[in-house]
C-alpha cells in the first residue's frame, strides 16, 4: 500500500494554527534587555506627540502609571516616586509616565482629568502619556502598576522590572527597600552595565481592554 500523500491544502490547515500562534508570540514578546528598545509615539495628557526616536542620546525612564493603584499610591503619597522623577530630570533624564488603562477601567482618565491628578501629585515626569488602547503597553509587556524600564542613550534597554525590592503596598517599609531603579540610573549614567537588569515587577495588573 503506498503512503498516504498531504495535499497541499491540507498541509496548509495543519499548519495554520501553528503559524497564528508564533506569530501571536512574537506580536506580543517581552522586549529584552541588552537590546533596543520598541519605538512609539503617543500623546500626552495635553496632546502633545512624543516619540521615542527623539530622546535619542538621552536616557530615558518608562514608568508605567494608574492612580488609583494602591502600589502606585504607596510611591507617590510618600513622594518617593516624585523624589525619584526630580532627581533624574535634574540629571537630564527624560522620565515619561505611561498610563495603558482602558476606556472604562481604573486608571483611565479625560486628558483634563489626568493632568490635574498629575498636578496633584505634583509629579516631575517630563510627560504624561496616554495608551488607551494598550498598544505601546503590550509592545513592552508592562504587566504591573508600577513597571519600570529604563533606556540608555543608546535606545538599548537596560533596566526592566520593579521600582524595588519590597512588594508590600505599605509605604512604610520604602526606606528600608533597593530601589533598583535609583540604582539602575545611577550606573548607566556613569556609563557602567547595570548589575541588576531585570527584576519581577509588582502591583496591580495594567486595565487592558
Amino acid at each position: 500500500m503506498s503512503p498516504k500523500r498531504i495535499t497541499f491544502p491540507a498541509m496548509k490547515k495543519l499548519l495554520l494554527p501553528t503559524l497564528v500562534l508564533g506569530l501571536a508570540t512574537m506580536a506580543f514578546a517581552a522586549p529584552q534587555v541588552g537590546q533596543p528598545a520598541p519605538g512609539f509615539t503617543l500623546k500626552d495628557s495635553t496632546g502633545k506627540e512624543h516619540s521615542l526616536a527623539d530622546f535619542k542620546g538621552k536616557t530615558v525612564v518608562l514608568e508605567w502609571v494608574n492612580y488609583g493603584c494602591p502600589f502606585v499610591k504607596k510611591h507617590y503619597d510618600s513622594k518617593n516616586m516624585q523624589a525619584l522623577q526630580k532627581d533624574a530630570t535634574g540629571k537630564g533624564v527624560v522620565w515619561l509616565a505611561v498610563c495603558s488603562s482602558a476606556p472604562g477601567k481604573q486608571g483611565n482618565e479625560t486628558p483634563e482629568v489626568a493632568t490635574a491628578k498629575t498636578k496633584e501629585y505634583e509629579s516631575a515626569a517630563t510627560a504624561y502619556l496616554v495608551d488607551a488602547d494598550g498598544k505601546v503597553g503590550k509592545l513592552y509587556d508592562a504587566k504591573t502598576t508600577p513597571e519600570m524600564f529604563i533606556i540608555n542613550p543608546e535606545g538599548v534597554l537596560v533596566y526592566a522590572g520593579a521600582i524595588d525590592d519590597n512588594r508590600s503596598p505599605d509605604a512604610a517599609v520604602i526606606k528600608d527597600s533597593k530601589n533598583y531603579v535609583k540604582a539602575a540610573l545611577d550606573e548607566t549614567l556613569a556609563g557602567k552595565p547595570v548589575s541588576t537588569a531585570t527584576t519581577k515587577s509588582y502591583g496591580c495588573s495594567v486595565k487592558y481592554q
